[in-house]
Parts: structure tokens; sequence; C-alpha cells
């Protein structure tokens, strides 16, 4: 594998020409109100922009003896594809059932796998938290997690399992009392059809 990394600025570029990273006034899912939104989708609609950053990401991990890359649905799956193919592993992911994330699909570990977690944009970490748990709870070694996008202000932590991305952001929130652009009467941006 020649060297395939990219820098913060690369990725941050790449992100803002597919529009990934949007500015304007968004309502987020957790009820605040940010000037910034990442849409996953806008970046990964193109595979070979996909390709390149799950390289970027797969090249941290060279030499860490991965033998399967698991994501957690939805765009886990195309990371952990990619991801997998440029590190010559198999790439499986999680799913939620009844509200609970598991393997299903007859995927399975065997005892001691090593296993690269992969995820697109991440602020609290929860869900890698409970792919963490899978991981674990069906024998494998979870050696670290690679994010796209950390979008926690550097706060995310897996405990004992490391964690790189390849874009920091510290993306401001407000409740919506507090919100500057609310007390400007500036209107909420469209994030395009993801229905959040």
């Amino acid at each position: 594998m020649s060297d395939k990394s990219m820098t913060e600025a690369e990725v941050k570029e790449l992100l803002q020409q597919t529009n990934a990273i949007m500015d304007g006034h968004f309502l987020l899912t957790s009820g605040l109100h940010s000037p910034h939104y990442v849409e996953k989708f806008n970046v990964l609609q193109h595979p070979e922009y996909t390709q390149r950053l799950c390289e970027a990401m797969a090249e941290k991990f060279k030499d860490a003896n991965i033998e399967t890359v698991v994501g957690p649905m939805t765009g886990g799956i195309l990371l952990a594809h990619e991801t997998g193919k440029a590190l010559g592993t198999r790439a499986i992911f999680t799913e939620r059932v009844n509200g609970k994330m598991t393997f299903r699909r007859g995927f399975h570990l065997h005892s001691g796998e090593r296993c690269l977690i992969v995820e697109d944009i991440v602020t609290t970490g929860g869900s890698i938290k409970e792919v963490i748990d899978v991981v674990k709870a069906n024998g494998g070694t979870p050696v670290a997690v690679s994010m796209l996008v950390d979008r926690s202000g550097g706060k995310v932590s897996f405990g004992d399992v490391p964690c790189t991305a390849l874009l920091h952001l510290n993306v401001e929130t407000w409740t919506p009392e507090t919100c500057p652009l609310c007390k400007k009467n500036i209107p909420m941006t469209k994030r395009g059809s993801t229905g959040k």
C-alpha cells in the first residue's frame, strides 16, 4: 500500500467542496442549534471520494494486523467496506434490533479477532461505544476506532481503545433560548432530504 494519507486541511477541503460541511443555522437532532452541520452522504455519495477517505483511514492501521473492519449501520457500512478493501480484510457491520446494537446476517468473530471500528461523524461516541461492546461480547479485540469526523471538540473517548479522526471539528451549539442566530432572526437552513 503506497502512502494514501490525507492532511486535515485536505479532508476539510473535500468535505467543503462536496457540501458535506454546511454553514447556516441548523436545528440538530439533539434540539440544539448550530451554525454548522456535517451531512456525510454529500461526500459518501461519490465512490471515488469515499475510497480516498477510507484509504486515508486505513493508512494509519496498515501495520496493526487488523483482521476485520466493523462499522455501524448506515454510513459505517460504506466506510467499513472501503477501509476493509484498502486493508485487505473483511468488513462487517452492526445494526439495531429492538434498539440494541448487534451483529446479524450470520456475522461472527473468532476469539481475539483484531477489529478496527470505523464511523463517519462522531459527536458523543455513543454508537461507537455500543459497537465496541458488541465486538467484545462476540470475542473480538477492538484495536482502535477510526472516525471520518470527530465533532466532539476532542472530548470523545473510548476508554482503553485508542481513537483517531481524519478531521477534528469543534462545532458550536446553543440552546434555542441562547442562540445568537435566532436573536438575529436568521431562518433555519434546510439540510436536504435527511429527514432528521
